[in-house]
């Protein structure tokens, strides 16, 4: 009798996965026991066809070849992981083995990853799905006693692989109808592009807003103080200085009646669970942590230290058949001396389920992100793990704690026809900002309780205040993910309004990175939590159509994209817009009649002038900007190029030192890295790869011998 593969994603999961199925025999890329194989991906793979590999034509950048639209877009090994492609495609093809179990992240992308290989290696076994939210032992165990047949997830592969061939037809056929149009380097992509266009928008807001001066009148009347207004509470603004003075002078001194005292009780519900975009923006606002540093931290303590659940979700809502798990990963809490005296105050034999918590209908692939009921050893955590898995931690308890109570008094007076109003906010009940890290500000104002309707209060000074409107603020990653979730809501067409509620720019796992590519091109930068469009990213925007900046079109994708994922969409009718949309581009690309002027790439940023040596491909020269080495010979449509970036997962960085050795060896030896899938660190080689038209690649990496 055969065995059962099974594949995970990366190698730390296939570890875990053995350990409970109790594989110990190591083999070449995978481990073993009597009846399962485990094997891993490395990340993807298998990636799309670069366009020369289907007609050599095609790799010079010309409008004559656009646009490039294949009949069927063809997958490809990836040269620097095809090692472990073997032994899947060993493996998974082999006569001892029956079936497979696919194993990797439970999600779009992680069924991807699973469906290109198995497609790529043309495997016809029968497969079936492990589909589980934490990687703690129980949970992987329960996983392979619930496992899923694997035509249940159809429909999300068919929307991951629209995702990844849209991505693919809009990207790089714009990114090389704009480059030639414009003669210089432009990266145009399908999600990213509308992403800058709200930076660029948002900032040309900022530059427009012309401040205006503006006056307020307070009145102080020793114990507490108010401020004059017209007709309504708010309408305290007055534009005249002389007005302002005139009510200052008339009302000094004099008494004023109080006319109205209102107390109002508030009550603030406790906040939702998180989803990835909600602790994303938490961290940022709190910590300053960019959204892929967030997304990191997660995915480690998700992965490796297996106490928190699957992060890349986007639902904050658990299902109804979660309270026994929820009691069991409480208690762990409980019993943790940091947690203690937080949950120590829910009755967790009563906790309340409302339906802010426990809501089927707003649960899709995975439920909102909590602790697991794995033992919590916070001494294992670095600083900043320990930071996100705290706010994981206190959120899972705030939910279910009381309302934030406080009373609002409202005093309004009047002095021979001018009002003042009071507000001010006192606090009842803290409920659920004991359990939440709350950036609390200074009170101030308070009004005191023995102020009653009829009151006398005099005026003991008046002033009048100096105020300035202020323009928008710059995005901060917090309140650009904001608006990349919620792009598209405020279309002024209702219908489409509706359309989009459930879409957005991007999904949770993906806009940190959408982030980080905009900043590695040089379109946007960071100035200190603040996310500013640099001119190249301006200048793209004022050049490319709506159609294809708008947040809207990229919104109504990603809705389509999610409808295919449900079933109610078919891929071909999505592909179909796609390539149309594609047609629009090339042509507006070929016949506007755009003025903006792009600098030069070579003096853009340069920071040397001299060739580093001479380009593998035409012999031109190799020169260096603020992002890549790059050939000379760009504009005639060599595509050499190495981006600065490409070492940094692997915690090194290119330098032109580097560049002249592979220029003249045509590789680098003894390069340090740290593997980004495990954390382990070693030496690689760094090559110009002749199978890929001399693009960079690391090879051959060795392991560190402890």
């Amino acid at each position: 009798m055969g065995r059962i593969l099974i594949v995970a994603e990366k190698p730390s999961v296939a570890n875990d996965i053995a350990r409970v199925l109790g594989c110990t025999k190591k083999g070449e890329g995978f481990i073993e026991s009597d009846r399962y194989i485990v094997s891993w991906a490395l990340g993807h793979l298998v990636a799309l066809c670069e366009p020369e590999e289907y007609d050599a034509a095609l790799k010079k950048w010309s409008f004559d070849t656009l646009p490039i639209i294949p009949d069927n877009i063809k997958l490809k090994a990836i040269k620097k992981t095809s090692k472990q492609l073997t032994v899947l495609k060993k493996l998974m093809n082999s006569k001892d083995t029956d079936s497979i179990i696919c194993a990797t992240d439970s999600g779009r992308e992680g069924e991807l990853i699973f469906r290109y290989i198995y497609e790529y290696v043309k495997c016809k076994k029968p497969f079936k799905r492990l589909w589980i939210s934490s990687m703690t032992d129980e949970a992987i165990k329960e996983g392979f006693l619930l496992l899923k047949d694997s035509g249940e997830y159809d429909s999300l592969y068919q929307s991951a692989k629209c995702r990844s061939e849209a991505d693919w037809l809009v990207g790089m056929n714009a990114s090389r109808a704009y480059t030639i149009r414009h003669n210089a380097l432009l990266s145009v992509g399908r999600v990213q592009t509308p992403t800058l266009f709200m930076l660029v928008k948002r900032q040309k807001e900022i530059n427009d807003f012309v401040s205006e001066d503006y006056y307020e009148v307070e009145a102080d009347y020793g114990s507490f103080k108010g401020l004059w207004y017209r007709e309504k509470y708010g309408d305290t603004r007055i534009d005249d200085i002389s007005i302002a003075n005139e009510i200052k002078e008339r009302v000094k001194g004099k008494d004023a009646l109080v006319d109205l005292v209102k107390k109002e009780t508030k009550r603030d519900l406790p906040p939702l669970l998180y989803d990835l975009t909600e602790l994303q923006r938490t961290a940022n606002r709190l910590y300053g942590f960019s959204a892929k540093k967030t997304l990191d931290l997660a995915q480690k303590l998700y992965e490796r230290h297996k106490l928190i659940t699957y992060p890349r979700t986007d639902s904050r809502y658990l299902t109804g058949d979660m309270p026994v798990k929820v009691a069991s990963a409480m208690k762990k809490l409980l019993y943790t001396d940091r947690y203690k005296p937080i949950v120590s105050r829910l009755d967790l034999n009563k906790l309340n389920y409302t339906k802010r918590i426990i809501d089927n209908a707003k649960v899709s692939d995975h439920h909102a992100i909590i602790p697991t009921d794995k033992k919590t050893d916070l001494s294992s955590l670095s600083e900043d793990e320990f930071k996100v898995f705290d706010l994981v931690a206190r959120r899972f308890a705030a939910v279910f704690y009381p309302p934030y109570e406080y009373m609002v008094t409202t005093v309004a007076a009047s002095c021979d026809g001018d009002k003042f109003v009071s507000k001010g906010k006192t606090e009842i009940s803290r409920g659920w900002h004991d359990a939440e890290i709350i950036n609390e500000k200074e009170k101030k104002d308070l009004i005191p309780d023995n102020v009653n309707k009829g009151d006398i209060l005099n005026i003991k000074s008046a002033v009048v205040l100096n105020k300035k409107t202020q323009p928008p603020k710059p995005y901060t990653e917090a309140t650009l993910l904001s608006a990349m979730e919620n792009a598209g809501r405020d279309a002024e067409d209702e219908t489409l309004r509706e359309q989009m509620k459930d879409s957005g720019l991007g999904t949770p796992a993906t806009r940190a990175a959408v982030i980080e590519r905009l900043l590695s091109v040089g379109y946007i930068k960071r100035s200190g939590k603040s996310l500013i469009p640099e001119e190249k990213g301006i200048k793209l925007c004022e050049t490319v159509p709506l159609e294809l900046k708008s947040p809207q079109t990229t919104g109504k994708w990603e809705k389509g994209l999610s409808s295919i994922a449900k079933g109610k969409m078919q891929p071909e009718r999505f592909m179909g817009s796609i390539k149309r949309f594609v047609l629009f581009i090339i042509d507006d690309a070929a016949n506007n009649n755009s003025k903006v002027e792009f600098e030069r790439e070579e003096r853009h940023g340069s920071k040397k002038s001299a060739s580093l040596g001479k380009c593998p491909i035409c012999g031109g020269k190799v020169l260096e900007n603020s992002k890549a080495f790059y050939c000379s010979n760009w504009k005639s449509g060599c595509a050499f190029k190495i981006w600065k970036d490409i070492l940094d997962r692997y915690g090194n960085r290119i330098d032109a030192a580097l560049v002249k050795k592979l220029l003249k060896d045509g590789k680098a030896e003894k390069i340090k890295l740290t593997l980004p899938q495990t954390g382990e660190s070693g030496t690689g080689t760094l090559v110009l790869s002749r199978e890929k038209n001399f693009a960079a690649e690391v090879m051959d990496f060795q392991r560190n011998q402890n």
